[in-house]
């Protein structure tokens, strides 16, 4: 059965930069406490803040970790950092790859997952596994692991979820199959070493199979590293460079203006559409995911401005609502017995009809046992 689930969002602050405390920069946030910080005397609350001391393993233990299991018992789960350039994006999501210590969110994240199934010791289950890899450079869609593919376009199946059309999914067994394509699409990313200037979505889609029950789970996780927002007339940015800027506004506009929607409750006005991003983070923003979100914050006078907006934009996202359910592929058998139930309960409706038309008085038992149906049924 479906159930809601509120957004989480993470607040995290990294120490002054070289290049803010050249500019004379000084600190301009205060940690109130676990789940409150704040900046120029008003106060953001959120799930946990975490300090400039915090470390990698840290982050992931409290905001991801749960993910894992959500993923592998059929929930959709989405993670994803958002912030100006430079403010650790990068560093939370990938960190250093390879290093137990430096790593970030998603290969931990990926080492967990096979930890956890591994360690499964039901012999009946087995387990596939897919990534994918992509960025949204310029509003185009690039294919991380085939770089043939440069504009791929999104459409929606046929129950209205939205995917990216054509993107290689590739088959892996173990975590360092699925680490050697991060890498592989880190390599092949717009302006490899200005990551900033494109959001980038990787993909684990875990399918579990009983052999004895026949029972189908699916989990799809998201993993997405946004590119960084910051002021064009800051920048001084110019030519190609200025309009890598603005289309990475636009994105940061619309994303900003779905979460504004969605936080007035305003559902049936959601602008998804407004760009490629929005459309992709469809589900995960108001839709079927276990959606976490960590905002990375500068903790610099001369980044005030953008930090409080960061901080704003967590503000509204924590208000969200998904409703999420489980993934389950129905087999034959099960498909018969809730036809068998929605049967039953239209013909107990029919009988009910007929007896208020006769004037008779439908007892309260009479109720009860329908809405029983109707909760067998859901």
């Amino acid at each position: 059965m479906a159930s809601e689930y509120c957004i989480q969002v993470f607040c995290r602050v990294r120490n002054l930069n070289e290049s803010e405390k050249k500019n004379c920069s000084t600190n301009v946030v205060k940690f109130q406490s676990k789940d409150t910080i704040v900046v120029g005397g008003k106060p953001y609350v959120y799930d946990h803040v975490f300090e400039p001391s915090s470390n990698q393993e840290a982050v992931y233990n409290t905001a991801a970790r749960h993910i894992v299991q959500d993923v592998l018992t059929g929930y959709n789960g989405t993670i994803f950092a958002y912030g100006q350039t430079s403010s650790g994006k990068t560093h939370t999501m990938e960190g250093v790859i390879g290093d137990s210590e430096k790593q970030g969110i998603i290969p931990r994240i990926v080492n967990d997952i096979f930890t956890h199934i591994y360690n499964i010791v039901d012999t009946e289950l087995e387990f596939l596994i897919r990534v994918s890899y992509f960025e949204i450079y310029n509003e185009r869609i690039r294919d991380l692991l085939d770089v043939t593919n440069t504009n791929l376009a999104i459409h929606k199946d046929k129950n209205g979820i939205t995917f990216v059309e054509n993107l290689t999914k590739m088959f892996v067994m173990t975590p360092e199959e699925v680490l050697a394509y991060i890498e592989e699409g880190k390599m092949n990313r717009a302006n490899i070493n200005e990551h900033s200037r494109s959001h980038s979505v990787f993909q684990i889609h875990v399918q579990q199979d009983n052999k004895t029950t026949l029972k189908k789970l699916t989990g799809k996780l998201y993993l997405v590293d946004l590119a960084g927002s910051e002021k064009v007339s800051k920048t001084g940015a110019k030519g190609a460079v200025l309009e890598e800027a603005k289309n990475i506004n636009k994105s940061l506009s619309a994303l900003g203006n779905v979460i504004s929607a969605l936080a007035k409750g305003t559902k049936s006005h959601v602008p998804y559409r407004d760009s490629k991003l929005t459309c992709i983070l469809q589900e995960s923003l108001g839709g079927n995911s276990r959606t976490t979100i960590v905002i990375c914050c500068s903790p610099a006078s001369c980044n005030e401005a953008e930090t409080k907006s960061t901080l704003l934009f967590g503000q509204r996202a924590k208000t969200i609502k998904n409703v999420v359910a489980v993934n389950e592929e129905l087999t034959a058998d099960e498909w018969k017995r809730r036809y068998e139930r929605l049967r039953q309960q239209a013909q107990q409706m029919e009988q009910e009809l007929r007896r208020w038309r006769a004037g008779d008085r439908v007892s309260e038992a009479d109720w009860t046992d329908l809405s029983a149906n109707m909760q067998q049924t859901d």
